[in-house]
């Protein structure tokens, strides 16, 4: 098993990034995607765009699940050699669990099958630590639990790298 962790803004093309890297170990491509499915985002337009947009750049290579609190669980159930996983995004991710309050249980949860999988994982996850310090409370608690989160699973994986402007640097390699 191999683990990656891709970091980076909004638009920094993060996911396109790993969805390549993904197609490119020649391995059975599952995609994680943690976001509601297009049709549940009620009068939330763009969302469904960006859903819609996600599914048909992606194409029909991959196997689909979308799991939106119980991430570990998802990894667990398709977890085999040969298969390549693309989580696509942990901060989304976080922010679904923070919502349905089940945070720590399913961040351990996430944490604790990390070094059994078998399959190899790329996560892509937001960096939301180099803006200012959010002045709400609930802004807070989500930049802390985002920039801990990432430096948790950056512990997992052999590789670590930064999208900024489409471009890729190597903050960890093996």
């Amino acid at each position: 098993m191999s683990c990656a962790l891709i970091l980076g803004g909004a638009r920094s093309g993060k996911s396109r990034i790993a969805e390549a890297r993904a197609l490119a170990t020649g391995g059975q491509p599952w995609y994680i995607a943690t976001a509601w499915g297009a049709d549940t985002h009620d009068g939330d337009i763009e969302m469904q765009q960006r859903v819609a947009q996600h599914k048909k750049d992606r194409g029909d290579a991959w196997q689909l699940i979308e799991e939106q609190t119980a991430l570990g669980g998802a990894l667990r159930s398709i977890d085999q050699p040969g298969r390549v996983i693309l989580v696509d995004c942990l901060t989304l991710w976080l922010n679904n669990c923070l919502h349905h309050k089940c945070w720590a249980e399913q961040r351990q949860a996430l944490l604790d099958c990390l070094p059994a999988l078998t399959a190899d994982v790329i996560f892509v996850s937001n960096e939301v630590g180099s803006g200012i310090v959010p002045l709400g409370a609930l802004s807070r608690t989500f930049a802390d639990e985002a920039g801990w989160l990432n430096q948790r699973v950056a512990e997992h994986c052999e590789r670590v790298d930064l999208v900024v402007a489409g471009l890729e640097m190597r903050l960890k390699s093996p």
